[in-house]
């Protein structure tokens, strides 16, 4: 099955493997090529500090990046940011540090702020972005460390060091906001840009 009427193959800037799930499951056939950016060199440049602004602007550039590599197809870029009050996180470089990050997010409540932007040939033709917020429960160190043994090596693959479509889903008491959002793809805003664009079936 595949949805996209386009002339050209779809692109997802992105080698994750949650938003292609998304994309996948939407009916759509598209091609992933990851945009070989340097992030934390494209926010030091552009001097930004607020998270939903990083989001957007790494969205951005992951679509413009990859738009102007494959010219003719649309380029979906996507970027997602945690936020707990000023406080901002990346993906952790290690057990140490996801359990850092663990410790400082249990019992509070954070933000995640995903963007999404399309490209065509080089121009920006579509931005959003969508917030979640993510209250986890309080959580001892032994329950930070039973998490970690299991969890494995994946908790260096997502910021906050949770995946919640797995077994980050035991860290949560409470969740306000879309599957999609969480995921990192706001799906319904953008499906919503490419039928107004004549690109799906229906």
């Amino acid at each position: 099955m595949n949805l996209w009427r386009g002339d050209k193959a779809l692109v997802l800037a992105s080698q994750s493997r949650a938003r292609q799930m998304l994309l996948t499951n939407a009916g759509f056939a598209f091609e992933a090529l990851p945009a070989d950016i340097d992030e934390r060199g494209a926010v030091a440049a552009m001097k930004l500090t607020d998270p939903a602004g990083i989001a957007q602007h790494l969205a951005r550039e992951k679509a413009l990046h990859v738009s102007k590599v494959r010219l003719g197809h649309y380029v979906i870029g996507a970027d997602q940011t945690l936020a707990l009050g000023a406080m901002q996180f990346n993906k952790p470089t290690g057990r140490e540090q996801a359990a850092a990050q663990l410790k400082s997010l249990a019992g509070n409540t954070h933000e995640l702020l995903s963007a999404v932007s399309v490209a065509l040939d080089g121009q920006i033709l579509f931005d959003h972005i969508a917030v979640a917020r993510m209250t986890m429960r309080p959580m001892s160190e032994s329950a930070i460390d039973a998490y970690l043994d299991a969890a494995g090596e994946r908790v260096t693959t997502s910021v906050g060091a949770y995946q919640l479509e797995g077994l980050g889903v035991h860290l949560f008491e409470r969740i306000d906001g879309d599957h999609f959002t969480i995921l990192g793809l706001p799906l319904p805003p953008l499906l919503n840009f490419l039928r107004g664009k004549g690109l799906l079936a229906f």
